[in-house]
């Protein structure tokens, strides 16, 4: 697993996904980890520089392999004032990842494993932009926030339905319009705001 991003360390690069999903999460004192967010080809790591953090109280790494373009974050800071319409545009994504954020915690919440294994699944698929990923359960249960036989019961439920195929760490999905049917709202609700604000 690469780590981009250590716990409440200075972030001195950012890095723009090209292929992949990079997941930040937080690491409660129980020892358990709770995903904050996952980063794709349409975001970028090391986000909080832009509002004026030096660091974050998350970690950062790649929970699905792939590449990315790294950047001192002391240079891209130096840019965006030169550069208007990037500057306007990676605000815009921060403003994305708070409404991903903010939805996911009403998920979280609110709908069952199932759904948001649903939900989790096609917000990946979407960042990957292949059908078919790597995944073990563990990762899928630390993503949820659920005990891993929970997981693997959402997982089942969702393969037995024909939605997806799981074997051996890899997921494929084999039914798009199905698992968006599967997911709660909130699903829509993120990828709206995203294609809102991003647009393609």
């Amino acid at each position: 697993m690469m780590v981009l991003h250590e716990l409440d360390a200075p972030i001195e690069d950012v890095c723009f996904i090209t292929d992949g999903v990079a997941s930040v999460v937080n690491e409660p004192e129980s020892g358990d980890v709770v995903e904050v967010v996952t980063i794709g080809m349409e975001g970028m790591t090391g986000f909080p520089v832009l509002l004026g953090a030096s660091s974050m109280p998350s970690r950062t790494y790649m929970q699905v392999p792939g590449a990315g373009v790294r950047i001192r974050a002391a240079a891209l800071m130096k840019t965006l004032p030169e550069t208007p319409v990037l500057q306007s545009l990676l605000m815009r994504y921060v403003m994305a990842v708070m409404n991903h954020m903010s939805q996911s915690i009403s998920c979280n919440r609110l709908h069952e494993v199932q759904e948001r294994c649903a939900r989790w699944l096609l917000h990946t698929h979407d960042r990957v932009a292949a059908d078919t990923f790597m995944l073990t359960q563990d990762f899928l249960s630390q993503m949820l926030g659920v005990h891993r036989p929970s997981a693997s019961v959402a997982a089942s439920t969702l393969q037995r339905a024909g939605l997806i195929q799981y074997t051996r760490g890899k997921i494929q999905v084999l039914n798009r319009e199905g698992l968006e049917a599967a997911s709660c709202s909130c699903y829509r609700v993120i990828a709206d705001q995203y294609q809102s604000l991003l647009g393609d």
